[in-house]
């Protein structure tokens, strides 16, 4: 049998059973795309054509992945809904001629098989996963702005019943092989080396009718709720109220996926698969999808280290400081796998540590996702000591001590006493000078920053500070580790506040002056929800705590003046004076404990949350300054507090503390949850344009002061018509 040499496909027989391994040799991992199409279609027609072959096995010619979705390129090249939807209905045909063949067909998974990878598997009829680690099988499309649009929508859903289709398909969450196999998504787990083997018997075995494929199929409550109309009816209803509930109405993409499938469900095949065509081009024109596909093109760019791979990779490191930011980085290092020595001035200390992290780990052994075995293993990969010695051959060493100049720099030098020359010192802090904290050291090239958000164990963002005198080695290092521990890393040069830290304090400033001038606490908190962030600025003060804002604001106002702290500061200096230190504390401008007050004036609103705490609000009044001018619209509360954070960061670009828009726009968007349909604050400036926000900016200005003086890199693009991101 004489097979084509194809460019996309690795073509191969094996007892009449047709092995297709998909294999792009212009790229390390396997992803769907129209050069693609003619080749799938050419393979297609073989098997139609050859009688000799009696059934097909679709696997990978890549050691670790099957396919990790469609070329995400391809999708920002479509111009029009026309061109998407054309495309769409194309894959259709194309994976509908598998999964109506009849010669069997079975996909042998081994590795990531995402998006438009499981949807080829999804077309097939049998299913292998390797039990490999790195398998995993997920519909992330939502996560994009998107919706599956290959068929996931429709055949997802008769694979698996209705309700754990959804919730796939509106989490993007990954599944690994055993939960695969017990939801129904997979038919059978295997070792790695004997998968092709196993696909190769199971096609023979599907060809020639000895093996029968059993299927989910609904029972008890999940019958009666999705084998007719009003039970389906509950589901996709339960579901809008739990999307609407999560994203506030800001994420399309998620309601357009109900829509497809309860178009199949409801209406048959053909308008289901009409409807996930019609809606995939919708949602691919969308500025929400362009957004997230931007900001996940930057987080791809930032898994190379521009600092180039370190000579010597370490394989234990260094945490000194027992407490939550020391506590939660040593929980993320050995679940990465990195060895950890944690050092502490008390055995009182690092026992609370301990406990933190085995707490951290034994969650996850209760909700299964992982073995108690597995997690004694990662826990016995930290270590504890109260003396110096544990650091003689450290290569690198992150401290987590409390905000205080002077205690950092004590600690750097107890450190060098005893460390080895070439170790990297990392300062984990939010807002001091790394330059200052290096003054004290002999080896100020060695002395970088790490900024951690809290809690480290869930916040994604790593932001690595360095300063004129920060070797390349010591950068690279640290790039290295934090990757290592699954973050995402920009580097930033440094300065008072940084980036993330300086582009917050306006912000925050500027809900505080609103707050002064009479508007509601929880109404600024929900305007700002609405906008798109996560939590409104009041909360958010609250949970990095009043205490910390007030030492930050301080340090801040004296480097860069009024432009960043305006609000006066009696108002945090009198909440900090009365222990309202916010959530830690149980009260900051809201209460966080179980007593309720009968205060009218802490009143809920709906939706608003916690309840305003009274001595709070009485400090408030106590502090209350003059509105200029008319009431301000919602939409002008807003663009007060947003641009001023965006034109922090326009100047954060201009003074090169930020090394591009993408360093910062992945900055403000996972450090501090900048709305993630605007692709972060350079894609906003984009978006509605440099001169309309010059516009604003200068009428604000004009009413407000020299806080809302424009960035001039700004006022040069204007100028010049330029946008950020090209």
């Amino acid at each position: 049998m004489s097979l084509p040499n194809l460019k996309y496909f690795n073509l191969s027989v094996k007892d009449n059973v047709l092995i297709i391994a998909f294999d792009d040799p212009e790229e390390k991992v396997n992803t769907l795309n129209l050069k693609m199409t003619s080749e799938f279609h050419q393979i297609m027609d073989i098997i139609d054509n050859d009688d000799n072959i009696k059934a097909t096995v679709f696997t990978s010619g890549k050691a670790d992945n099957f396919i990790v979705g469609a070329d995400i390129k391809m999708i920002k090249e479509f111009k029009t809904k026309e061109d998407v939807v054309k495309t769409s209905k194309e894959g259709h045909e194309l994976f509908k001629r598998i999964e109506k063949h009849k010669k069997p067909s079975v996909a042998a998974i081994n590795g990531p098989c995402l998006g438009g990878g499981l949807e080829v598997a999804l077309s097939c009829h049998y299913r292998l996963a390797s039990d490999s680690s790195k398998t995993i099988l997920g519909l992330p499309e939502v996560m994009l702005g998107l919706l599956p649009g290959g068929g996931g929508t429709q055949r997802l859903p008769k694979l698996i019943g209705i309700q754990k289709a959804l919730d796939m398909m509106l989490t993007g969450k990954n599944i690994k092989p055993a939960k695969a196999k017990k939801m129904g998504l997979v038919d059978d787990v295997v070792c790695p080396e004997s998968l092709e083997k196993i696909a190769v018997q199971v096609a023979q075995k599907l060809a020639s009718g000895t093996m029968k494929i059993k299927r989910w199929k609904a029972k008890g409550k999940d019958k009666v709720l999705e084998d007719n109309f009003a039970g389906r009816a509950l589901v996709f209803n339960q579901a809008k109220s739990m999307v609407l509930k999560k994203t506030g109405g800001l994420y399309p993409a998620p309601l357009k996926i109900l829509e497809a499938v309860k178009a199949g469900v409801n209406s048959g095949a053909k308008k289901g698969y009409e409807a996930e065509a019609d809606l995939f081009g919708d949602l691919a024109m969308t500025r929400e999808s362009k957004s997230l596909i931007s900001l996940f093109e930057g987080q791809t760019s930032l898994k190379k280290n521009r600092y180039g791979s370190p000579e010597n990779k370490p394989d234990w490191i260094g945490v000194i400081g027992g407490g939550l930011m020391g506590s939660g980085i040593s929980l993320v290092n050995i679940q990465k796998g990195i060895k950890t020595r944690l050092k502490d001035l008390s055995q009182e200390s690092l026992g609370k540590s301990e406990k933190y992290v085995w707490g951290a780990l034994n969650k996850r052994v209760k909700r299964r996702a992982m073995s108690s075995f597995e997690r004694d293993k990662v826990f016995s990969s930290l270590t504890t000591q109260t003396d110096w010695s544990v650091f003689e051959k450290c290569p690198l060493v992150i401290e987590a001590v409390f905000e205080d100049l002077s205690l950092k720099q004590h600690i750097l030098e107890e450190f060098e006493k005893i460390a080895p020359e070439d170790c990297v010192f990392a300062s984990n802090t939010s807002a001091l000078p790394i330059k200052q904290i290096a003054a004290v050291s002999k080896r100020p090239e060695n002395v970088l920053g790490m900024h951690y958000f809290s809690p480290v164990e869930k916040m994604p963002l790593l932001e690595i500070i360095v300063t004129d005198k920060t070797s390349d080695r010591a950068a690279s290092l640290a790039v290295e580790m934090g990757m290592k521990q699954g973050k995402t890393v920009i580097v930033v040069n440094d300065g008072p506040g940084f980036y993330t830290t300086r582009i917050l304090a306006p912000l925050t400033d500027e809900a505080a002056i609103i707050a002064l001038e009479g508007t509601d606490l929880h109404h600024i908190n929900n305007i700002m929800k609405d906008f798109g962030f996560p939590v409104g600025p009041i909360t958010l003060c609250d949970e990095v705590g009043l205490d910390v804002a007030m030492h930050i604001a301080k340090d801040l106002k004296k480097a860069l003046g009024e432009r960043i702290c305006s609000a006066p500061s009696e108002l945090i200096d009198d909440l900090v004076k009365n222990n309202m230190n916010g959530r830690k504390s149980g009260k900051g401008f809201f209460l966080y404990n179980e007593t309720k007050s009968s205060n009218p004036l802490t009143k809920i609103f709906k939706g608003s949350g916690k309840e305003i705490n009274p001595a709070a609000l009485k400090i408030v009044r106590e502090n209350r300054i003059e509105l200029k001018g008319p009431q301000c619209s919602d939409e002008e509360l807003q663009k007060r507090i947003a641009y001023r954070m965006i034109n922090e960061s326009a100047l954060c670009l201009q003074e090169k503390i930020i090394k591009n828009p993408v360093d910062g726009d992945i900055g403000a968007v996972f450090g501090l949850g900048f709305p993630p349909t605007f692709g972060g604050p350079f894609r906003y400036l984009d978006l509605i344009g440099a001169q309309s926000f010059l516009n604003d900016m200068k009428k604000f200005e004009d009413r407000y002061g020299e806080r809302f003086k424009v960035a001039k890199i700004i006022e040069d693009y204007a100028k010049e018509n330029k946008k950020f991101h090209d």
